[in-house]
């Protein structure tokens, strides 16, 4: 028998027959002068292909695009106004009211809320745009050659279409709004993540004027002013993986005779590459802005108890808790066992929070506020008077210490309206058995003027200017 010799090349052709996929392969004999054909049906194998493809570039909750296949239709946009010089829009959108449904309804109605406003936005744009999920309740789209005049148009459409909507959801109604952010794809845009960034900084400006509106970004103070943020929302996760924060410890003077005891607050510096020291204003806001404040807190507490611990000296330590730590259900049993692993006096430490944060986690807050103090703990309101209804939610507040806002103190020798504040303030504390601590007390005269008026405790620049808190602990040390 003849052998027959084939050629090496071997052709591969794909063919779609009704719903079936067939694989061809075509194998020439040369020396007989035909092709012998092959045919395998790979339909389930193409089934799969496209289901993983789906999944990799889809939202599995809303159907729509997800962040990773976005980012790169920004990169083909780019591409496309490098070329052709047509400007694009992007749209970064950040729903306001969301949490009120996830926490009152639950995350199944969150689910739900967010497929039917990814139908929503959905039916506000063009079949060429490109609308995706970002994540959490933050979506995105992509208005493929559109002028600022139309984007404009196109945002108000789809603030007034989400104004409009109502989620009802086992006999409840919700209200959702949104802000958004606005960013020009044009020659001078460097990349996808460096847009998303510009319209996340348009975003939360939108925010910042009330919600319920749109910001086109522009290079300027207060938008620069988020781009640091997002700088520090890189920064900060190192340096808590470093260490270069630093305890600072600001005394907290009593102005009555019989407390012998040593109270201070704990503040917060961070160490930069120069070994210089950074003010807490330049950096806590991008960590409440970004979600790392819980994890700050966590630093601060387990370096404050480590250095109590070493140290066994007689002094009672104010450690500021922020929203963030105040929302978050795992925090509390969290502390609760660094309160049980270290050899502290829970006597000894007082924990800060603000009274708008108080507010707004009123329930989680009074939980982490009995437990604690059923442990021995103290507590402080920091920043009282600040909020409208800061009388009606002292009731229902147990905490010791009354921080009066240093907005009403730093003026009391000049303003008697101030000094009203400051009394009314104080003896309300005093009745309900709370004592009251006076901020941003900067001289003498303040101080004097408050001894007069009964506050018990002063604080500020004029009383105590703050140390690294390993000096203070030496301090403390050396007078015992």
């Amino acid at each position: 028998m003849q052998r027959c010799l084939r050629q090496d090349r071997i052709e591969s052709h794909d063919i779609h027959i009704g719903e079936e996929h067939f694989e061809l392969r075509f194998t020439p004999v040369v020396s007989e002068g035909y092709v012998n054909l092959y045919a395998r049906n790979i339909t389930e194998i193409k089934r799969a292909e496209a289901h993983l493809s789906y999944q990799a570039s889809h939202d599995p909750l809303t159907g729509l695009y997800n962040r990773y296949a976005f980012e790169k239709f920004l990169d083909e946009a780019l591409l496309r106004v490098q070329a052709s010089n047509e400007g694009s829009l992007l749209l970064y959108i950040d729903l306001d009211q969301f949490k009120v449904v996830n926490d009152t309804c639950g995350h199944v109605a969150g689910d739900e809320l967010l497929r039917q406003l990814g139908d929503v936005l959905g039916r506000c744009i063009r079949d060429s745009d490109i609308l995706a999920r970002l994540g959490g309740d933050e979506f995105g789209i992509i208005l493929n050659g559109c002028d600022l005049d139309h984007g404009s148009e196109l945002a108000y459409k789809l603030l007034r279409s989400v104004n409009e909507y109502r989620f009802l959801w086992e006999g409840k109604s919700f209200k959702i709004g949104a802000s958004i952010g606005m960013a020009v794809i044009d020659g001078d845009s460097d990349s996808a993540i460096g847009l998303l960034g510009e319209a996340d900084i348009a975003c939360y400006a939108a925010k910042d004027k009330g919600r319920n509106r749109y910001e086109i970004y522009r290079a300027g103070a207060g938008l620069e002013q988020r781009r640091n943020e997002m700088q520090w929302a890189a920064i900060l996760p190192e340096a808590l993986a470093q260490n270069r924060f630093v305890l600072y410890a600001q005394r907290i003077k009593p102005l009555l005779a019989g407390d012998v005891e040593e109270h201070y607050e704990l503040l917060l510096r961070l160490r930069d590459d120069e070994d210089g020291l950074i003010p807490p204003g330049a950096f806590l806001p991008a960590a409440e802005r970004y979600g790392l404040m819980s994890s700050v807190d966590l630093w601060v507490i387990d370096r404050a108890f480590r250095l109590l611990e070493q140290s066994a000296q007689p002094l009672s330590l104010a450690i500021n808790l922020s929203g963030h730590s105040l929302g978050d259900e795992r925090f509390l049993d969290y502390l609760l066992k660094r309160l049980a692993r270290h050899n502290l006096n829970p006597a000894r430490l007082t924990f800060e929070i603000t009274e708008t944060s108080a507010i707004a986690n009123l329930s989680l807050a009074l939980k982490l506020i009995e437990r604690l103090r059923e442990r021995g703990c103290r507590f402080a309101l920091d920043d009282f008077g600040s909020g409208l209804s800061s009388f009606a939610y002292l009731k229902n507040l147990p905490v010791d210490y009354l921080k009066i806002d240093g907005a009403f103190v730093r003026d009391i020798v000049d303003d008697p309206i101030d000094e009203a504040m400051v009394q009314a303030i104080n003896d309300i504390g005093h009745v309900m058995g709370i004592q009251t601590i006076a901020e941003f007390v900067e001289n003498p005269a303040i101080e004097q003027r408050l001894r007069e008026l009964g506050v018990d405790f002063v604080q500020g620049y004029g009383v105590h200017r703050p140390e690294p808190l390993t000096e203070v602990l030496e301090k403390v040390a050396a007078t015992a």
